[in-house]
Order: structure tokens, then C-alpha cells, then sequence
């Protein structure tokens, strides 16, 4: 993959691009604020970009702010949100536009290096990978709206929302995968999603309407 890094701190910029090399991609940029970010994702258009959420010069948002700036200009963007800290105004944003492609995970998930490979490949696909508790702080702000889903079907849903293929989910929820698909197909149906599309698509379309929900 060809990828595009921001992040003030030097020595993370530096330590992310060995690891990313190592594991056979290519570091196109490696910028340190906000509107570089944006710069070079216009001039690079890489497979995906990774973002601090804290950039100069008030440390606080200007990454996150930086994100939903890019996917603005290109809805299609791909996008890996890293953060000490959930932003759940900002983050609202940018996980309702476009059709997936977006990732936001804390920092200490970073840690576990094949979990962020894997979600960086997931994200640069199309998909989605939400750390536990950026999914819970969203769902927090609102009773659920999506009355119509089972509580087994919001849990599936939730579950999927965090990235999770359905032999992952079927593995947390002590099920068989037949009865996650079961479960994934009830869902589509009382989303509206017809049949007819794209399986991958349609679970885009369910995460993204999930989290659109969620924040009203």
C-alpha cells in the first residue's frame, strides 16, 4: 500500500514508516500538521492515510479536523484516525461521509502490530476498524434509534462496526458463523439494503448507517 503519515511527534512519524516498510509498504509522505496532511493526500491520492488527532498548533483536534477536510474534498479517501483520546464531535463527521474507508483507533491498539495491520488493510479496502471505545462513546450520546434490530442483531451490528469479519464475531458472541450470517442478512433486510448489492457494500452501508445513528 502507498501511505500517506502525519503526526507532530517525530519519533512516532519515524517509527511508524519502519514498521510500515518492514511489512512491505510504501511511505509516500511524512508530514507534521494538519494542512500538510491534507497537501499531501491531494498531491499522493495514497491507498490510505494515517492522522494524529492531536497537531499543532493547539494539540488539541487539528488532525481529526484535518481528516474531515480531506474526506470533504475526496469522499473516497481512505483514512487511519489514531488518538489518545475519543473526539466525538469530529469523529461523528467523519464517519458518516462517504462509504466506509475509515479507521479510528487509539494509540495503545497500536501496539498490537498485526491488529493495526489489519486494520490498516481493511480501512485501504473500503472497510472500517473502530476501536471498542470510540463505538461505545458514539452509541453513548443517544438512546439507540435503530429500534427495528433485535437486541442480538445491535450487537452483531456493533461488533461489525468495530471491523470484525463474521468468523470474529461468531467467535465473541460463542455462535456459529451460519448463525452471524443469519443475523447480518436480517439486518440488511431492516436497513433497506436490497439483495441485490454487494455483499462488502451492504456492510459498509450498515456500519455507516449505525454510526450515522448514532450520532443523529
Amino acid at each position: 500500500m502507498r501511505i500517506v503519515v502525519a503526526d507532530d511527534s517525530f519519533l512516532l512519524r519515524e517509527g511508524l514508516q519502519l514498521l510500515l516498510a518492514e511489512a512491505g509498504h510504501d511511505v509516500v509522505a511524512s508530514v507534521a500538521d494538519g494542512p500538510a496532511f491534507v497537501a499531501a493526500m491531494r498531491e499522493h491520492r495514497p491507498d490510505v492515510g494515517i492522522v494524529d488527532v492531536r497537531m499543532p498548533p493547539s494539540h488539541t483536534d487539528e488532525g481529526l479536523r484535518a481528516a474531515v477536510d480531506v474526506r470533504r474534498e475526496w469522499p473516497a479517501a481512505r483514512l487511519m484516525v489514531l488518538s489518545q483520546y475519543v473526539e466525538v464531535s469530529y469523529a461523528e463527521e467523519l464517519l458518516a461521509a462517504g462509504e466506509g474507508g475509515v479507521g479510528y483507533l487509539l494509540k495503545d491498539r497500536v501496539s498490537d502490530l498485526d491488529d493495526f495491520l489489519a486494520g490498516l488493510s481493511a480501512v485501504a479496502q473500503g472497510g472500517t476498524a473502530l476501536d471498542p471505545l470510540v463505538v461505545r462513546q458514539l452509541m453513548a450520546r443517544r438512546p439507540d434509534p435503530l429500534a427495528g434490530l433485535t437486541p442480538r442483531e445491535r450487537e452483531v451490528l456493533a461488533l461489525m462496526a468495530e471491523g470484525r469479519s463474521n468468523t470474529a464475531i461468531a467467535a465473541a458472541m460463542v455462535v456459529t458463523p451460519g448463525a452471524v450470517e443469519k443475523h447480518t442478512q436480517r439486518i440488511f433486510a431492516k436497513l433497506g439494503l436490497l439483495a441485490g448489492d454487494d455483499a462488502a457494500h451492504r456492510r459498509v452501508l450498515a456500519v455507516v448507517r449505525y454510526l450515522r445513528a448514532a450520532g443523529g
